[in-house]
């Protein structure tokens, strides 16, 4: 395997599926069984999943809601992503543990790094929620903070999208992959792969990107195993 332990960043709106919002039971068993057959070739695999198939922080600021109190409510609603994915990975066999940055002892253990470490040393799943626990930080930047803090190889970006491109793809047709571009292009460019403060984060301390579409079966092992599959940023 190209990776030894990864942190894979999910978009909350990526479990909704076919959905208009919420959770489809069968993109998370899908996603379930793409993550099993990374831990089964020995990779260590922790996740970090965003909340925005639930509730956006951003989106109830610009309808007047307090900034703070909708950021509260986006870091609850990546616990209950957290919740289900760990159903679901615990479905497939695999031993999961969700640490959350907001103690909700009663569903989530509190995060705690050396834990967090041991859990994956015994070879087991560890959801972050919660964010970083603060309003006014993405869970790009929580995915990127965990990921500096357990000394993860890599970040992998799951989207819908199979890399990045000069601009977007789904937009104009005309637009073309980067198999490779460094975090220094990226900034020249314009290009959008994670929110600012999450992308200096992982400049700052030489963690690369894989950013890649999760939703294509086999992706992920593809990904691991340092096959030539979305785009990695590095220095």
């Amino acid at each position: 395997m190209q990776y030894k332990r990864i942190l894979l960043k999910l978009s909350g709106e990526a479990l909704m599926g076919k959905r208009q919002y919420g959770i489809d039971p069968v993109r998370l068993a899908e996603y379930a069984n793409e993550i099993k057959n990374v831990v089964a070739q020995g990779v260590q695999v922790a996740i970090v999943i965003g909340g925005g198939n639930i509730f956006r922080g951003v989106a109830g600021a610009s309808n007047g809601m307090d900034r703070v109190q909708g950021d509260h409510m986006g870091m609850l609603a990546t616990v209950i992503n957290g919740l289900a994915l760990q159903s679901a990975l615990e479905d497939a066999g695999i031993q999961t543990r969700l640490q959350s940055a907001i103690k909700i002892n009663e569903v989530a253990e509190p995060f705690i790094r050396r834990r967090a470490l041991r859990h994956l040393e015994k070879g087991r799943v560890v959801i972050f929620g919660g964010g970083t626990g603060n309003p006014y930080f993405t869970t790009d930047s929580a995915a990127v903070l965990r990921a500096i803090e357990i000394e993860a190889d890599v970040i992998l970006k799951g989207t819908r999208v199979d890399g990045i491109y000069t601009s977007d793809p789904e937009k104009n047709k005309d637009a073309t992959k980067f198999d490779f571009i460094t975090f220094d292009d990226v900034l020249k460019k314009g290009l959008k792969v994670m929110d600012t403060t999450a992308f200096t984060l992982s400049q700052e301390n030489e963690l690369p990107i894989v950013v890649f579409d999760m939703n294509k079966e086999g992706n992920l092992q593809k990904v691991v195993s340092g096959e030539n599959v979305g785009t990695i940023v590095n220095l």
